[in-house]
């Protein structure tokens, strides 16, 4: 038609490396100690920016998974259908390690290296992360029971991506799910019921019971929590036994879900499900615990990742969009929008890098015990309001499902549900803070680094460890305590890291009080221009 002509429209966000247009990530990965990954980094990061990689995201969540509970003839079957672009992305991420990295290379820094790495295909597409994250997550927990480790380690350390489901022992790689979660209990899983009763070999169990939420259903194993006869114990449940047998694990539905379409989340039924105990009867929490502190680091970093495409996208956006005469860009408001977007997403970026180091090193054990519970409360909080400005900013074309930002609106809230909700973070921090005190003294001892370097983080910092001795009604104000701890971790660490324009802006609108509500309210005189040229870098 000769009036449709199309132009002020922005070109797709592609062809983009996704590492190298990232200063802050590529400064972090060789701080925290794994330069020697940057090859492999800038790599995956053109792989992942690549427009048939971005079209697979897209693809997998127009065409969320169907389950086939029974095949044509009536035979029980339990089966999840994947599109192909959703088998694409996990072929992508398992063959470049995100799903075992620091167990195959466990040389310094290789937890930062697979941060990095992990957190360049979340901004591609967050569903395939479940399934790495609880596959890489689950061999620590299944190092309590050394004999299951030496089975099961060769096979979901491989990178080979087997979506078979057949035996483990028959597949060229194979991935760990988890289902803790019950109906009555949430996160209370001290209350679930599902019953494990010991059979006659030593380890073997059988499991009665019900999971309300499975994760990753298609895995080939998953560690579950069970009363046995000593107490609420963790478990191997395997999709098949040892005779070559589908394990009697019964598909009840698949989660229609608000976001996170391309993965697929069930409801389960065990019925006499064969299982091995991994730890000691009576100990599952603990040993479970193994798994969620690791799968917690990747909500920190998944929400990391959302901040960071809000970011791209938004710039991106009005770099290419002119309104009233002049780029977007170019606009004195929207470069405050934009530039406040890149600050909240560089403060989460150096600070899920640093977290990721904390678990290279025992050393670092007091400070990752508490940092992890305070990060994963406010980076994964902060997720769902940035990805609405930041949808924003694209206008009517943002609330548009083509264009990216509708999908990143919906998966925002995820990772701050996922593996203990805001209240059980700071609950966390309660924990630590009077069984563990020497992990807020780590805490601090970080944060004391860049004392003397901005006189309103230390300020924060003076006023938060006099709140924190006073007496009160400390389990009412947790939110309160743990966002400070937060933001004086963030802005210690982007005194000591980040240029000082972004430092000194951070700083102002989240420690000194010159900072509004919303997004876009830095005060007057912040370097807009630094913040945004350092943000973006194609």
């Amino acid at each position: 038609m000769a009036t449709h002509t199309v132009f002020n429209q922005p070109p797709p966000f592609e062809g983009v490396n996704l590492f190298t247009a990232d200063r802050a990530l590529g400064e972090a990965l060789r701080r925290e100690g794994a330069a020697w990954a940057e090859d492999r980094a800038r790599a995956f990061g053109e792989i992942a920016g690549r427009p048939e990689t971005i079209a697979w995201g897209f693809q997998a969540n127009e065409h969320p998974p169907r389950l086939r509970t029974h095949d044509r003839a009536g035979h029980r079957i339990d089966e999840v259908e994947f599109h192909p672009a959703w088998h694409e992305l996990m072929r992508l991420g398992v063959e470049h390690g995100l799903h075992a990295l620091p167990w195959r290379d466990p040389r310094p820094g290789a937890h930062v290296a697979r941060a990095a790495l992990f957190r360049l295909l979340a901004e591609v597409e967050a569903g395939v992360g479940c399934p790495l994250s609880m596959t890489y997550s689950a061999l620590p927990a299944l190092r309590h029971q050394p004999g299951l480790a030496a089975e099961w380690e060769p096979r979901i350390t491989s990178l080979a991506y087997d979506p078979r489901l057949v035996p483990s022992g028959e597949k060229t790689g194979a991935l760990c799910g988890m289902a803790m979660t019950e109906k009555q209990g949430g996160s209370d899983v001290r209350a679930n019921t599902t019953v494990a009763r010991p059979l006659g070999a030593e380890g073997e169990y059988e499991l009665t019971g019900h999971k309300w939420f499975c994760s990753a259903p298609m895995c080939d194993a998953f560690l579950v929590l069970a009363q046995a006869p000593g107490g609420l114990s963790c478990f191997l449940l395997p999709r098949f036994t040892p005779d070559g047998e589908r394990n009697r694990i019964h598909l009840q539905r698949l989660k229609d879900k608000l976001g996170n379409r391309s993965n697929a989340s069930s409801e389960i039924e065990l019925h006499a499900a064969w299982a091995r105990l991994v730890g000691e009867e009576g100990r599952g929490v603990p040993t479970i615990l193994e798994m969620v502190n690791h799968t917690r680091l990747d909500c920190v970093i998944g929400s990391a990742a959302s901040l960071r495409t809000g970011t791209t996208r938004a710039i991106h956006h009005a770099a290419h969009r002119s309104a009233f005469g002049r780029l977007l860009a170019d606009q004195p408001l929207m470069r405050n929008v934009l530039a406040d977007l890149a600050i909240e997403s560089e403060a989460a970026t150096v600070a899920m890098m640093r977290l990721a180091r904390a678990y290279d090193t025992e050393a670092d054990a007091p400070f990752r015990r508490l940092a992890t519970a305070v990060l994963k409360y406010w980076i994964c909080k902060r997720a769902p309001v940035h990805a609405a400005e930041a949808l924003e900013c694209l206008g009517g074309n943002g609330y548009v499902e083509e264009w990216g930002m509708a999908r990143l609106y919906r998966e925002a809230p995820l990772n701050s549900i996922w593996e203990g909700s805001g209240n059980v973070q700071c609950l966390d921090v309660l924990r630590a803070l009077q069984k563990s005190p020497e992990s807020l003294a780590a805490l601090f001892a970080e944060i004391e680094e860049a004392r003397g370097a901005d006189a309103r983080l230390d300020a924060a910092v003076d006023a938060l460890k006099h709140d924190l001795g006073a007496p009160g009604d400390l389990e009412t104000q947790a939110r309160r305590f743990v966002e400070r701890l937060a933001l004086t971790l963030q802005g210690s660490l982007l005194v000591r890291h980040a240029p000082a324009s972004v430092a000194d802006a951070f700083c102002a609108s989240r420690l000194g009080g010159d900072g509004g509500r919303a997004f876009g309210t830095l005060p007057a005189g912040t370097d807009f221009g630094g913040i945004l040229e350092r943000a973006l870098t194609v």
